[in-house]
């Protein structure tokens, strides 16, 4: 075997529903993945070598070293994690991208170093920063933790001072952002990755559907391409400038007159993205693993119309799981189905079904019939 394609092993810090889909990525590459995940029911472990230890565990981490690289699931790692590694194992992406994207305010602040736009903003870390900041907002804005919050977890809505504060009250005083609202016509996502020796490939520019604060559907159609060409400038700029090695994906807000806002920056595979492993071309699971050992990198743009919808927990009135339709599900065409083998709770992601069909119009045709089969 020539040494493009000899046996690796990856690392990953986090076991969930992503690590599961990076494993089963990364195997038909030959290599194999060894994930460390505190959760006894981790996804991964069905595909990967599962470390049950804490985050911080010396030797789980000692285990993680002797991969080829490592990379991340999710941006809430404990940074004695990283600590560990640092030196033993090249960590993609690293810390110093890492400290940027886990927290908002210094992620705003890195994104407009690098030349991308951003929501206007105020922090908030002490009491005395609450006085004038709503008002230097236009008067109403959403109020984030600056770290944990994800899903619509950790935000709050304020139109007044009095409900600035109770809200900033309400989050336990931790520091957060104020962000000013953004009049948007659409969120969209786009992801990008860059190989240690800085070769760029980029993803779809996807559109995003939000409800109840969590991401209900993603939709490709390729026929976008004025504000994918604006998606990838920005995300090559901040890829660049952040020295991304590995894969990270951004999401923004589009404007009336079309200009790109970055909301967020996620370091790793994005939900949005997920369509992508159905679509006919690679998968965004693919690219990451491929930038993260220095793999040959391609785009990850689907060749085909596709489509995703979130299946995520929901109970009806009288407190029992509402099943989506599965048989109707799996017989309307150009479904896949993807389960993450999670307990049912509420408001919890527990999958999610990704659509392909031959034209953009019949995939919203289908599109509108799978959301009817999915509470």
């Amino acid at each position: 075997m020539s040494d493009t394609f000899s046996p690796r092993t990856l690392g990953i810090l986090g076991g969930g529903q992503l690590a599961q889909m990076l494993a089963l990525a990364a195997i038909p590459l030959g290599v194999r993945v060894v994930a460390l995940e505190p959760d006894p029911q981790a996804g991964a472990r069905l595909c990967a070598e599962h470390l049950c230890v804490p985050y911080t565990d010396p030797a789980g981490l000692a285990r993680l070293a002797k991969c080829d690289a490592v990379t991340l699931e999710f941006e809430n790692v404990p940074l004695e994690a990283l600590d560990f590694l640092e030196g033993r194992v090249p960590v993609r992406p690293g810390r110093g991208l890492l400290a940027h994207s886990k927290h908002r305010a210094r992620e705003k602040e890195g994104l407009r170093a690098a030349g991308a736009g951003t929501a206007d903003f105020a922090v908030i870390e002490a009491e005395s920063d609450l006085a004038g900041a709503l008002a230097q907002l236009g008067g109403q804005g959403i109020l984030k933790t600056s770290e944990l919050g994800y899903d619509g977890k950790g935000q709050r809505r304020v139109q007044s001072d009095a409900e600035l504060r109770a809200a900033w009250d309400d989050l336990g005083r931790v520091p957060c952002v104020l962000e000013g609202l953004v009049p948007f016509t659409r969120e969209v996502s786009l992801g990008v990755a860059r190989t240690a020796s800085g070769n760029l490939a980029f993803g779809p520019l996807v559109e995003n559907v939000h409800r109840d604060g969590i991401l209900r559907t993603s939709v490709y159609t390729g026929g976008d391409q004025r504000a994918e060409a604006q998606a990838r400038e920005i995300a090559r700029a901040v890829a660049e400038a952040w020295g991304l090695e590995g894969l990270m994906t951004l999401e923004f807000f589009e404007l009336p007159g079309g200009e790109l806002l970055v909301n967020e920056v996620a370091p790793r595979v994005h939900n949005s993205g997920h369509l992508t492993q159905d679509g006919g071309g690679v998968s965004q699971f693919a690219a990451q693993v491929r930038a993260v050992l220095g793999l040959p990198l391609q785009g990850w743009k689907p060749p085909l119309p596709t489509a995703m919808v979130n299946v995520v927990g929901v109970d009806g009135l009288d407190g029992q799981a509402l099943e989506p339709d599965w048989g109707a599900i799996d017989a309307l065409p150009g479904t896949q189905i993807h389960l993450y083998h999670k307990a049912h709770r509420q408001g919890r992601k527990l999958g999610h079904v990704n659509l392909t069909a031959p034209d953009a119009e019949t995939l919203r045709s289908r599109l509108a019939e799978l959301e009817r089969l999915i509470p």
